[in-house]
């Protein structure tokens, strides 16, 4: 480990004078606040806080990032104030310092929830200010390169973190040479065994690649010199974390992959790399359909470069990338890169630092709709993960999306409002389904209708972290004001049959029940009447216990059903009741209400009991598609699907489900799922059925 005097030196070559001496001074309050701490190692403390300084000098980050580095702990491991550190080292790196410093223990449920606290917090800190994850990063990168002295369990912990939070973020942040190493660190410390054993395959397979590998290049070389342009040719290291995930995830022999040779080619201008690329096309010839072009469409998280995959000499594939100098420093450092912290914001909002920028602000846009931690650290693993697809609006905006994407998660990278009242979408101008997965390249058009909502099926396919939030945040919202809607009907119909109202209830005594439920609004207790989790009878008579207990008389008669409730009201499976049907409301705890047929007998012990049965009528404008099960049994014919289909179809009734087992030779029973709009309607579908050649005997299924 150099010494801070050796580390001064380096600061020179990039930063001023004064500046470096306000990291020294850093360096020495570092050493005095650790002083008489040890790291697990036996080293001095200290030497911790200059690793990570170290790791930061390499990509050239300013002063106050290297003062935060070498103070990063000193708020957590010595009890100084943050108001300390401001008074000494002014607000900004004290901000800093306080971002990167891990979250006191707090007492969560499990570690995954203190993990996902703690991550939420370095979101927070990162949305002010973007160098505290780079300060982060740098401290982790030391801590996994010294993961050694842990014992075998706390380093797999670790090491788990590292791949699936830390790793990925580097790579989102386009900062490749620290994700390779924190992909090959977390690896070995996650496998050993395999991790040394590709390890030693790669070092023999160099050894044979060796001459192949000299030929190419010579002839790339070459190939530039001719065509009189100046560029660099390096050979590309594959490194293990990747040829072992390409193993698994592939299921590829190890040869497969190492037969592949890489070669990057660094050149001084952007046009020089297309000249580049059409001198290379003509040297070797190209696999159609491998070329990519990501100067032009810049990945997601800033990497530029062209990639083409080539036949090279005895039908070998060469993969080459070509790019300019300031890409290849971007590729490695990502935003670190040439890092500007300037005053004026303009610098800043460039390129790789405005998507840096960007990526924070959707972070935190998910934290504030997610459920809880879990949830949120689980839509944020999905967005971190790399392959993207590029997609366009009908303008020609390009926008970035993971691989898997639906127009249900282009909707909402969008805009929320768009997401929310998105109902159909168009994929190259042709209508296409919302859960089909996205290409690049193709041009997305949102159809949209004022007053739709999302729907829960949506679950099942999108891929974003944001659709997924903000649908969930939209249905909790959907369903709390239904439930409040369905609970405050069932409580008036409980008091109409005490002869009373909720407008007739005084206020200190709907206050007094909220005490007692422990309830701060009166829609709270509404919500969960309707949700079924409290009972309208007994609450009721809550309400009411001051005035006296008067007998129940049921004044108002049923309550009537409208079709419309949404999310807290769903029709029984057992009995399929529809509009027309006798019925009864059956409250079931968390799903609010489900209606049966009065003569189910699923609930027929439970039919009299007030406090979980309420009689239930149509409404004169119920609307909705309600399904039937029907049983057709006829004598068996050829097309006899496509008459049945017809008959229904010819009374307007729409066929869900169909399935057939004949019963003997003569005798079809055909099981069909009918959606119709009422008993009337119903009436006229099975009319339809009976005109037909050979029906035996129809039947409505109804449990």
């Amino acid at each position: 480990m150099p010494s801070i005097d050796a580390f001064a030196d380096r600061l020179s070559s990039y930063l001023g004078p004064d500046q470096v001496n306000l990291v020294r001074r850093a360096y020495y309050y570092a050493e005095q606040a650790h002083d008489g701490q040890r790291r697990r190692s036996g080293e001095a403390y200290v030497t911790h806080p200059l690793a990570v300084a170290n790791i930061l000098a390499d990509m050239h980050m300013d002063h106050q990032s290297l003062m935060a580095a070498m103070l990063h702990d000193v708020i957590e491991d010595t009890g100084i104030a943050k108001e300390a550190l401001t008074a000494q080292f002014g607000e900004t790196v004290s901000e800093l310092v306080d971002g990167v410093s891990k979250l006191t223990q707090m007492n969560f449920e499990s570690k995954a929830e203190a993990q996902a606290e703690n991550f939420q917090k370095m979101a927070m800190a990162m949305a002010r200010d973007i160098r505290v994850i780079l300060v982060k990063l740098a401290d982790r990168l030391h801590n996994m390169r010294t993961l050694e002295v842990l014992s075998g369990e706390k380093r797999r912990r670790i090491a788990k973190e590292t791949l699936e939070i830390y790793a990925p973020i580097a790579n989102r942040l386009g900062m490749h040479s620290m994700r390779v190493e924190f992909e090959d660190l977390g690896f070995k410390a996650m496998h050993p065994m395999r991790s040394e054993r590709i390890r030693q395959a790669v070092k023999k397979a160099r050894g044979n690649r060796r001459e192949i590998v000299g030929k190419i290049q010579e002839s790339l070389v070459n190939c530039l010199a001719r065509e009189g342009m100046e560029g660099q040719v390096l050979g590309r290291e594959k490194h293990l974390f990747s040829i072992y995930k390409k193993m698994r995830g592939k299921r590829k022999a190890f040869n497969e992959i190492m037969d592949v040779y890489a070669f990057r080619i660094i050149v001084d201008k952007v046009d020089t790399c297309y000249r580049v690329l059409g001198a290379v096309h003509n040297l070797y010839k190209p696999f159609p359909g491998r070329f990519k072009d990501y100067i032009a469409i810049p990945k997601a998280n800033g990497y530029q470069s062209l990639h083409t995959t080539l036949f090279g000499m005895h039908g070998v594939p060469i993969e080459i990338q070509i790019r300019t100098r300031e890409m290849e420093e971007m590729a490695n450092h990502g935003i670190a890169a040439h890092w500007l912290y300037k005053s004026n914001e303009d610098e800043v909002q460039k390129g790789t630092h405005a998507r840096a920028r960007q990526w924070v602000k959707g972070i935190l846009e998910l934290q504030q709709r997610a459920g809880n931690s879990l949830e949120f650290i689980e839509n944020v693993k999905i967005d971190l993960f790399p392959d993207e697809v590029y997609i366009f609006t009908p303008k020609g905006r390009i926008m970035e999306l993971p691989k898997g994407s639906t127009a249900v998660d282009f909707a909402y990278a969008v805009h929320t409002d768009v997401g929310n009242s998105c109902i159909a979408c168009r994929i190259n101008r042709r209508l296409a389904p919302l859960s089909e997965p996205l290409q690049s390249g193709q041009t997305v058009e949102i159809v949209t209708a004022p007053g739709t909502r999302p729907n829960p099926a949506w679950l099942n396919f999108v891929v974003t972290g944001k659709a997924r939030t903000h649908i969930r945040h939209a249905l909790k919202q959907q369903r709390r004001s239904e439930s409040i809607s369905l609970g405050e009907r069932l409580l008036n119909k409980t008091l109409a049959g005490f002869d009373s109202h909720l407008e007739k209830i005084p206020a200190e005594r709907i206050q007094g029940v909220l005490n007692e439920y422990r309830m701060e609004v009166f829609e709270d207790l509404l919500e969960e009447i309707g949700l079924g989790n409290r009972m309208a009878y007994v609450v009721a008579r809550r309400l009411l216990s001051s005035e006296g207990d008067a007998a129940a008389t049921n004044a108002e008669g049923p309550l009537a059903i409208r079709g419309t409730e949404g999310l807290v009201l769903s029709y029984a499976k057992c009995c399929t009741p529809i509009p027309g049907d006798p019925i009864v409301g059956h409250l079931s705890a968390g799903k609010g209400m489900v209606v049966h047929l009065e003569s189910c007998r699923n609930i027929s012990e439970i039919r009299n009991n007030p406090e979980k049965c309420i009689q239930l009528s149509w409404a004169k404008d119920v609307t909705g598609e309600f399904n039937v099960e029907l049983r057709v049994e006829l004598e068996h014919q050829r097309g006899l699907i496509a008459l049945l289909a017809t008959s229904v179809n010819a009374a307007d009734g729409n066929i869900e489900k169909i399935s057939m087992d004949e019963r003997d030779g003569r005798v079809s029973v055909v099981q069909l799922v009918v959606s119709v709009h009422d008993r009337v309607h119903l009436a006229r579908v099975i009319k339809k059925l009976r005109a037909l050649k050979g029906v035996v005997r129809i039947t409505r299924v109804r449990s």
